[in-house]
């Protein structure tokens, strides 16, 4: 029999449960059909898409450290690649302000764009636009994860293409370097066809199935990318490239030094993909696991929360096998964060969208809550909005979070003349 005391204690420790919860509290979005200040003019070549419209902005986000204001990529524009949108980083604000009622409000509006390119030319998601040795200073790219550099004035972004990760000035868009990736993870012979990637390849990633997901650790130090599947030596197609591979990669990148390691994440599926990494402090991260499907067929749309220490560096296995883990290897953990389509949200239905790909933490809610953002990929699907979900995470639920710190006033940032 319980004590009066021991009443207290267990109420108490149901109250801390409730309180410890993850809450949709509100969403923000810019219609399909609205347009930037990139200044293009004309249609794209599939015949009905304006140059400057305003699509797949949610592949990728990165919080500012400036207010309200987070910058986003859209992914390589409409029709599978066989346009030549040009690439872009979109300054968008993102307000999440609360009502009288106890409720937020969550509004969103575009408010800068910057063109992409090397210095001379543009950057362009056409798929034509390849450079047959897959040269990091190829035209073509696909902008899948964005993050912020500790100085605030550039941004890492990784292209699916390559995969690559490049550098880019925010003042004006330029790519001022690439960034070494470990060979396994490239392709020998590029193409504009997809099929024949894949017959040509035997090693390096699938095609359009790169690097999704980019993160950067709280003290800029380290970067991570995310392959959306795993690679091709690494078990990923049967003879009639379906995918069965559900061994993935993440690779670690010390941008001060370059030194590389990799981790072993392992899908659930080998028919879900990931597409974002988020870091919640040095060795913890968000990740986005999904499948294809979208409104009431969508069937799984999770964040889990994984864990690198204790991982193997997995950098020296050339090889993994389909499934399974090897001998002497020690995956990340992973554990589930949150189910997007739980009912408790009311998100899930005809109109969920199926491209969950973009993961943000932003400035913390007045009450401390954390604030994370989660991004669709509209595909430019002039119907669908461009989505911003605000989700109210309690500090038990992200224990050990690190916000990234932004110093830009640093001794590192001067002399890099920031």
């Amino acid at each position: 029999m319980l004590t009066r005391a021991g009443l207290v204690l267990a109420a108490l420790l149901r109250s801390t449960v409730a309180l410890a919860a993850i809450t949709f509290i509100g969403e923000g979005s810019i219609p399909g059909t609205a347009v930037d200040q990139s200044g293009l003019k004309g249609i794209l070549e599939d015949g009905v898409t304006p140059a400057n419209q305003v699509g797949g902005l949610g592949s990728a986000i990165a919080y500012s450290g400036i207010g309200d204001f987070y910058l986003a990529t859209p992914d390589r524009g409409p029709a599978d690649g066989t346009t030549s949108y040009v690439d872009r980083i979109y300054t968008v604000q993102i307000s999440v302000t609360k009502k009288g009622n106890g409720g937020y409000t969550v509004k969103s509006s575009l408010v800068a764009t910057r063109l992409m390119h090397d210095g001379r030319d543009r950057l362009t998601g056409s798929a034509a636009a390849f450079d047959a040795t897959n040269s990091p200073a190829s035209l073509r790219f696909d902008p899948e994860g964005i993050r912020l550099s500790r100085c605030g004035d550039t941004a890492f972004v990784s292209d699916e293409y390559g995969p690559f990760i490049h550098e880019f000035r925010l003042e004006d868009g330029q790519r001022l370097r690439s960034l070494a990736l470990p060979n396994k993870f490239l392709i020998d012979f590029p193409s504009t066809n997809g099929t024949v990637e894949l017959t040509n390849n035997v090693s390096g990633r699938q095609s359009n199935r790169g690097m999704e997901g980019l993160a950067i650790s709280p003290d800029g130090s380290k970067l991570y990318g995310l392959m959306q599947s795993a690679l091709i030596q690494d078990g990923a197609l049967d003879a009639s490239l379906k995918r069965i591979g559900t061994n993935n990669r993440i690779v670690e990148i010390d941008l001060e030094t370059g030194a590389l390691r990799e981790f072993l994440y392992q899908l659930d599926k080998a028919s879900t993909g990931v597409n974002e990494l988020l870091a919640v402090n040095d060795h913890r991260f968000l990740v986005i696991e999904r499948d294809g499907n979208a409104g009431t067929a969508a069937a799984f749309k999770k964040i889990y929360s994984i864990d690198i220490a204790g991982a193997t560096d997995i950098r020296g296995v050339q090889r993994l096998p389909t499934s399974g883990t090897p001998g002497g290897v020690v995956p990340v953990t992973k554990t589930l964060f949150t189910d997007l389509l739980d009912p408790a949200f009311g998100l899930a239905g005809p109109t969920f969208p199926e491209k969950i790909e973009g993961l943000a933490f932003g400035p913390d809610l007045r009450d401390g809550r954390h604030l994370l953002i989660v991004t669709n990929d509209n595909d430019f699907v002039p119907t669908q909005p461009n989505r911003f979900l605000a989700f109210a995470i309690d500090a038990s639920d992200l224990p050990g979070f690190q916000a990234q710190d932004f110093d830009r006033f640093s001794r590192q940032c001067f002399a890099r003349g920031r």
